[in-house]
């Protein structure tokens, strides 16, 4: 079966892969997009009411368009690629596997195959949340993890922290900046150190031990925290620390090793300006960085299409020479 050749395929149509797909069109490169449709920040582009302060349904501290529903931010990233040239696919890539030329052969969901001289892997990630009960319902909502992409929304709002982690003391310092009514809920994070419980003390944060049996949820919003015995504290907002999984089947199977990340997880480990130890291979936004936010992932993305389009031009140079020795 014949297929299409592209000098890159970007896996993933998220902020990084279009940011990406954009400058590799704009130096004239051809460009497909291999987009499964699972963005990340979706429950953020909701066209619900939010449900606990205005401007939760939205992209934070991405430059003039402060706010801008996610969903409509990736639509207008889809049509500047497209005016460049880049080609957006709406598909699953099922399968890579290097060419002996060095190229790539990318299987589609679609069934179809295309061959990429290179590609930016851009699938980010999934958040694996809490296993309790009304937090998955309220995702994106009234529970969120990322002060800086919702605190503000709920400055001086009651806030609830689950514990789960070593972090989460952390986490609720940090949510102890946006309001003076916060509560640790130990859940089943560790013991609290001496240090840190004196921390959380002085800042007035109260500390509630035991197990969180579930969210209570009253007209779609966020009305307490459960305990395991029944009790109630009326909350909201509540804070979780999602497990972060990155989308990286296709890397490994290039043969890429993932690496451990600090706080927890793995990742698509990646050098300057995104590429990877895989030949060929670069990554950006949240495969390769777990704490990237919209506008770190376009940046990442620019930046990984640049280092992409730099390598394509040595190597079309290196062939027009060799080109030009054997016909002399």
């Amino acid at each position: 079966m014949s297929t299409k050749t592209f000098d890159v395929a970007i896996v993933g149509g998220g902020p990084a892969g279009l940011s990406a797909a954009t400058t590799l069109a704009r130096s004239l490169r051809s460009v497909v997009v291999l987009d499964a449709g699972q963005p990340r920040n979706a429950p953020a582009g909701s066209t619900e009411p939010a449900r606990y302060a205005p401007g939760a349904h939205g992209a934070h501290n991405v430059l003039g368009h402060e706010g801008i529903s996610p969903l409509d931010l990736l639509e207008k990233g889809r049509a500047e690629a497209r005016g460049y040239g880049a080609e957006i696919r709406s598909t699953e890539v099922v399968d890579a596997a290097r060419n002996d030329n060095g190229s790539f052969a990318v299987s589609l969901g679609d069934g179809t195959t295309i061959t990429a001289r290179r590609l930016v892997l851009a699938s980010g990630l999934v958040d694996e949340l809490p296993e309790v009960p009304g937090v998955q319902e309220l995702w994106g909502s009234s529970v969120l993890h990322c002060p800086y992409c919702h605190g503000y929304e709920v400055r001086g709002r009651r806030i609830g922290v689950l514990g789960t982690s070593p972090m989460s003391v952390h986490q609720t310092l940090m949510f102890r900046q946006l309001s003076d009514d916060v509560t640790l809920f130990t859940h089943t994070m560790p013991e609290i150190g001496a240090d840190e419980a004196e921390q959380l003390s002085a800042l007035g944060v109260t500390v509630v031990d035991g197990p969180v049996d579930h969210l209570a949820i009253t007209d779609g919003a966020l009305r307490a925290v459960v305990l395991g015995d029944g009790s109630e504290v009326e909350r909201d907002a509540v804070v979780v620390a999602p497990r972060f999984v990155v989308r990286s089947a296709l890397f490994t199977r290039l043969g890429g090793v993932l690496a451990d990340h600090p706080m927890g997880g793995q990742y698509v480990g990646t050098g300057m300006m995104g590429r990877t130890d895989v030949p060929g291979v670069w990554a950006a936004g949240n495969v390769a960085d777990l704490a990237a936010t919209v506008a770190v992932s376009m940046g990442a993305g620019v930046s990984a299409g640049a280092a992409v389009n730099a390598d394509l031009i040595a190597e079309d140079a290196r062939s027009a020479v060799e080109a030009r020795r054997v016909r002399a």
